[in-house]
């Protein structure tokens, strides 16, 4: 593939980095501060184009490639990571009920989703089914023209502050595994939903994240995305998509990173002399800067891969988001060191990026799932060659 961006992409990267600086970077402090959710400023981003990336042109959306959609989550993620981080979920919500609904679903919910008028979360994992994700237990039994849902989700971002639910739910016998799992779009007020507290969390905090119960929920038949049991399969899909979103979110956090890194040591002076004349932080800041590549490089070649309906691509995102993820925290973490003490206070962001970009090592599958998924495909006949 060709590593050099076209004109289009990079005007695209730099209106995400006008957004970043204009309506994140400032009020990200606060946010995190007082666990702010700025729904303001989330629908501002839907009047940006930033809610429907990659949904496509006939939906509404601007049908952007992964590619592309990697490179504006990269600059937004330079102003707000965890915010960033929501509006690739929300992303992700929008698209798959644009790509798998029927048209009157779609005319019903695409249109206000994509404007930032219904933020949407999205429930896969559960209290003892995160990784495993096949084995949910949240079941959906259909009664008439209803499916009648019951069970719980946990750890979903935006939760008690979203409008739509794209909720997985078994559909087939307990015993179906990934072939009898539905998608479903859920109205948030649904009679028979609870929310659980916004959970006190290390990082994130500009996003609500709960546990979602469902008591007898019912939602109408055509409320399902594609047909039954085809769920996992969008969950999968999504999941290649979505682990180059967060990806993406480290490349913008370790970027930020690494550039107050580089103005630190350019101003601060000890024994005499600028902190950027000492040979060892010379080479500290040169191997973030040669990771910070490294990394950027494989998330863009993961989306292209993604983009060309490589058979492979799953392969490939599943190590990008893994080395992506580790590289994003290192380098953020090396910024706090270089920083010294001021880099573990609030006056500085560097303690904010550390707890913001920790969690991405975690979701969007745990980065053991990751090597898993790269090992299982390295070893399968035949794909060791299609992987170099």
């Amino acid at each position: 593939m060709d590593f050099a961006l076209t004109e289009d992409q990079k005007a695209l990267a730099d209106a995400a980095a006008d957004f970043a600086r204009a309506e994140l970077a400032e009020h990200a402090a606060e946010w995190d501060a007082h666990s702010h959710f700025p729904v303001d400023v989330i629908r501002r981003a839907g009047e940006a184009g930033f809610l429907g990336i990659y949904t496509p042109e006939e939906h509404g959306g601007l049908g952007l490639s992964r590619l592309e959609a990697s490179l504006i989550f990269e600059q937004l993620a330079q102003g707000c990571v965890s915010t960033t981080a929501y509006l690739t979920i929300h992303n992700m919500v929008t698209w798959m009920v644009a790509s798998w609904g029927d048209d009157a679903l779609r005319a019903r919910y695409v249109p206000a989703m994509i404007a930032g008028e219904a933020l949407g979360s999205y429930c896969l994992t559960e209290p003892g089914a995160g990784s495993d994700a096949a084995s949910l237990r949240t079941r959906a039994v259909r009664d008439g023209d209803d499916y009648v849902i019951n069970g719980s989700k946990m750890f979903i971002s935006g939760a008690g502050a979203t409008e739509v639910l794209v909720v997985m739910a078994r559909t087939g016998e307990p015993d179906s595994g990934a072939g009898g799992v539905s998608a479903l779009l859920v109205p948030a007020d649904a009679e028979g939903i609870e929310y659980g507290k916004n959970e006190e969390k290390m990082g994130w905090k500009s996003q609500p994240t709960r546990l979602v119960s469902f008591d007898d929920v019912r939602v109408p038949v055509g409320h399902r995305l594609g047909n039954e049991g085809e769920g996992f399969k969008f969950a999968m899909k999504g999941l290649d998509g979505g682990r180059l979103n967060i990806a993406s979110c480290s490349l913008g956090a370790a970027q930020q990173a690494l550039t107050l890194s580089r103005d630190y040591l350019a101003e601060r002076r000890q024994f005499g002399r600028e902190l950027s004349s000492f040979q060892a932080l010379q080479f500290k800041i040169a191997d973030m800067a040669s990771d910070l590549t490294a990394a950027r490089l494989m998330v863009r070649h993961a989306a292209w891969r993604l983009d060309q309906n490589d058979p492979e691509a799953t392969a490939h995102c599943a190590m990008a988001k893994r080395f992506a993820t580790d590289v994003g925290f290192n380098v953020c973490n090396e910024a706090l060191q270089l920083h010294g003490g001021y880099g573990y206070i609030r006056e500085y962001p560097l303690e904010r990026l550390v707890r913001d970009t920790r969690v991405h090592q975690i979701l969007e599958g745990t980065n053991e799932i990751m090597r898993l998924i790269a090992a299982r495909r390295l070893l399968a006949d035949g794909v060791i060659e299609s992987l170099q």
